[in-house]
């Protein structure tokens, strides 16, 4: 099962859109968000993309009601299973306990905008682009357990 991973797409719809498209034709069957979506607004370009999509959120998130309304989004850190695996979300890594992340198949992760993937840490970086200029997802490969970056 390929799963979409997204983090920091902070209300730049047009970015987000574009990435759940690549992440659809990349084989995604599913999307995980490790928050920082920010408005219920971004949160319907989420629901409606037509894959479960799971989330946490954010430090920026601040209407947290208005996003829960719309999509399956919680407090972080979040265990959930997709393919067989146990996915942790988180916001930010700092605040996970070691023994949350050693239950874990894969720890996603976002908050530093920085992109990357040491296993079993992976960081998409920031779909919104706003503060590093690179607008980024990954592909998570839980069969193999092996991620790709992609830029966009």
């Amino acid at each position: 099962m390929t799963v979409g991973v997204l983090a920091d797409s902070h209300d730049n719809v047009p970015a987000l859109e574009e990435a759940l498209e690549r992440l659809k034709a990349g084989g995604a069957e599913a999307v995980v968000h490790a928050g920082d979506i920010i408005a219920p607004f971004s949160a319907k370009v989420l629901a409606g993309c037509g894959l479960p999509v799971r989330a946490v959120y954010g430090n920026n998130d601040g209407e947290k009601a208005g996003l829960a309304k719309i999509l399956d989004v919680e407090e972080p850190p979040r265990v959930v299973e997709l393919g067989g695996r146990q996915i942790l979300l988180a916001h930010d890594i700092d605040r996970v306990p070691e023994a949350e992340k050693a239950r874990a198949d894969v720890v996603v992760v976002g908050h530093t905008h920085e992109a990357y993937f040491t296993p079993p840490v992976l960081n998409p970086g920031e779909c919104g682009g706003w503060l590093t200029g690179k607008k980024t997802f990954a592909l998570l490969d839980l069969d193999s357990l092996d991620a790709r970056i992609i830029e966009f």
